[in-house]
């Protein structure tokens, strides 16, 4: 583990269907606003107030790896694809964690990606023929 400052962010975005959450994934990495995005399969089951009265739904939890500079675009582009009115948002800091993982994130998101890969070997790692892994 290495400590690094506080530009790297893990944000956490609730989704009503899979669907949407597949959506909203797809574009924020093609976009490179995050460099990855974990969804959760299995459905969570969520108990919140929502105007007063006590809901409950079945959800599905997206984890985004993006920087602090990503943030406030990312948060404006899960807003525009979401179905909820007010979508799930948190943004915690990544104080520690792997150097090179962490430097690939950097990477990522700042377009030199596939030079940084190349030249010092971040996250070699075998797929299966045509599908990425993160």
């Amino acid at each position: 583990m290495v400590k690094r400052g506080e530009r790297s962010r893990i944000v956490l975005v609730m989704c009503g269907t899979l669907t949407e959450g597949r959506r909203i994934a797809r574009r924020v990495v093609s976009n490179r606003l995050a460099a990855c995005v974990n969804i959760i399969l299995g459905p969570a089951e969520s108990f919140y107030t929502w105007k007063g009265k006590l809901e409950k739904a079945r959800e599905y939890l997206l984890v985004m790896k993006t920087t602090m500079q990503c943030l406030a675009e990312l948060e404006n582009e899960v807003r525009r694809l979401h179905s909820y009115d007010v979508p799930e948002f948190i943004a915690l800091a990544i104080t520690e964690g792997s150097e090179k993982y962490l430097s690939w994130l950097d990477h990522s998101l700042s377009g030199e990606r596939k030079k940084a890969i190349r030249s010092s070997g971040i996250l070699r790692r075998r797929a299966a023929p045509g599908r990425g892994r993160r």
